[in-house]
């Protein structure tokens, strides 16, 4: 108990701005890791409160959800309620704007970690472990950050490269806080890619669905780290990472271990989802008393409660992706919403099943791994691999085998994807990593890649305070 109440007293003196990471202080002392945490035990405490970050509203709460549907073409707005209207049109400034969010703390959280838990008394074994989810938590951490405020590697327009600045050390006081100009692509993916190695060979293999994968472990690093891949243009890798994923999981290549058709809607109301790599749990006590209805991605999506603000729906295009039979498409019910012209869908994947809008969200599901590895097969000239692995996940679907090649096949694993993931915050960044126009639903106007509107601005303040920042080309 007494680590824990260190953690709670450096945790109100270690609050930071946006500002790259930089630490706010009002009058407060410098702390180093051995002031504050006397053994392995205080650490873990401080890995958990790095596990609750990502869970915010601003993240993957809410925002890393939604923004990426609405701002492509899987939703539309049936309510105005001021949220998302501009991502909808696209709007100049209209974006993810994560950069003021609890990310800057998370990763000092994991800096504060990988410096000094080695000088520390505890367990060897779980010493090893919370450096191991350090590093996948960094990485998970600075890969949004650099898919948002940055092109993937070999995708640049006009050769702009920069992402965020990069910190891998703590920052404690004034006297190791200072300004930093931002890492270029290259630089921040190499060191993701690092701390996912790293981190591979730290964790603990975990069972999919099981309760293991509320916390990082191998297989959830070696999956996000074929998703790294697959996004930074190593094609190969992906594959290969992909099949070792799949190995530490147990799934197999005809699509054992997936749930089966039946089961597949049911599995979005149940904790964890059967399918989840990695999920991040939300229990009562993580929310405030409006937390659900004003925020949560149930109260966003679905009329389950009568309270709810229910402001997206399924757009008709993606309606329309779904193939005759394809489970998927019962994750959407008709329905009806005041204000709202003609017919509207719930989503069945955010339906509060934990009560007042709670649910849990699956960060990493384990079809994923099967698209990867599709993706990456076909793009390395093994169209057969890419037809297999599309086959084995539409056998789980209701769906059968996959057919065609070149193109058609390019665009069957892009529409596999869409509908997979629908509401789950892909379908943007899967157009812009493959430097596809943004296609948009109804008389919107499609988003050219070329366009800087792919790219998300940097915060007035933090330009301004950093004359070392520069912003994304087209804002300035």
């Amino acid at each position: 108990m007494k680590n824990y109440i260190k953690v709670l007293a450096l945790g109100a003196v270690m609050s930071f701005t946006a500002c790259d990471g930089l630490l706010d202080t009002d009058p407060r002392q410098s702390l180093t890791p051995e002031s504050g945490f006397a053994d392995a035990s205080g650490y873990e405490a401080l890995i958990f409160a790095a596990y609750g970050q990502p869970r915010e509203f601003n993240l993957y709460g809410q925002q890393m959800m939604m923004a990426p549907e609405i701002m492509a073409d899987n939703l539309r707005i049936i309510a105005n309620t001021g949220r998302y209207i501009g991502q909808e049109v696209n709007a100049d400034r209209a974006h993810m704007g994560i950069w003021n969010g609890a990310q800057w703390g998370a990763i000092n959280e994991t800096n504060i970690l990988l410096a000094g838990i080695d000088e520390v008394e505890g367990d060897e074994n779980l010493k090893t472990r919370l450096k191991g989810e350090a590093h996948f938590l960094r990485a998970l951490m600075y890969f949004d950050f650099a898919r948002i405020y940055g092109y993937e590697p070999g995708q640049e327009v006009n050769g702009w490269n920069l992402t965020v600045p990069l910190r891998t050390t703590p920052t404690l006081g004034f006297s190791d806080a200072d300004f930093r100009e931002r890492a270029t692509n290259t630089e921040l993916y190499a060191q993701i890619e690092s701390d996912l190695q790293m981190a591979i060979s730290m964790l603990p293999t975990a069972d999919a669905g099981s309760a293991g994968v509320y916390r990082a472990s191998k297989g959830a690093a070696e999956a996000l780290l074929a998703r790294v891949f697959l996004y930074g243009g190593k094609n190969a890798e992906a594959a290969s990472m992909a099949t070792q994923a799949m190995a530490t999981f147990g799934l197999g290549d005809d699509g054992t271990g997936l749930v089966d058709a039946g089961s597949y809607v049911s599995g979005f109301s149940t904790f964890p989802n059967p399918e989840s790599l990695f999920e991040i749990e939300i229990r009562s006590v993580d929310w405030s008393t409006v937390d659900g209805v004003n925020n949560s991605m149930c109260t966003l999506m679905a009329d389950a409660f009568a309270s709810a603000q229910f402001i997206a729906t399924a757009s008709d295009e993606l309606l329309d992706a779904y193939e005759e039979g394809d489970v998927r498409r019962d994750t959407w019910t008709e329905t009806t919403r005041s204000g709202a012209d003609g017919v509207v869908y719930r989503s069945n994947k955010w339906l509060g099943a934990k009560g007042d809008f709670l649910e849990n969200l699956p960060i990493i599901r384990a079809p994923e791994l099967y698209l990867i590895r599709a993706e990456a097969r076909y793009k390395t000239g093994d169209e057969a691999g890419a037809r297999a692995d599309l086959t084995a996940l539409r056998s789980k679907r209701g769906l059968g085998p996959a057919v065609g090649s070149g193109s058609a096949l390019f665009d069957l694993i892009m529409n596999e994807r869409r509908v997979e993931f629908a509401v789950e915050g892909h379908r943007w960044f899967d157009l812009k990593r493959n430097g596809m126009d943004i296609t948009k639903h109804n008389n919107f106007e499609t988003v050219p890649y070329t366009d800087y509107r792919i790219l998300a601005p940097l915060p007035q303040g933090e330009l301004i305070l950093n004359e070392l920042l520069v912003d994304n080309p087209g804002y300035n």
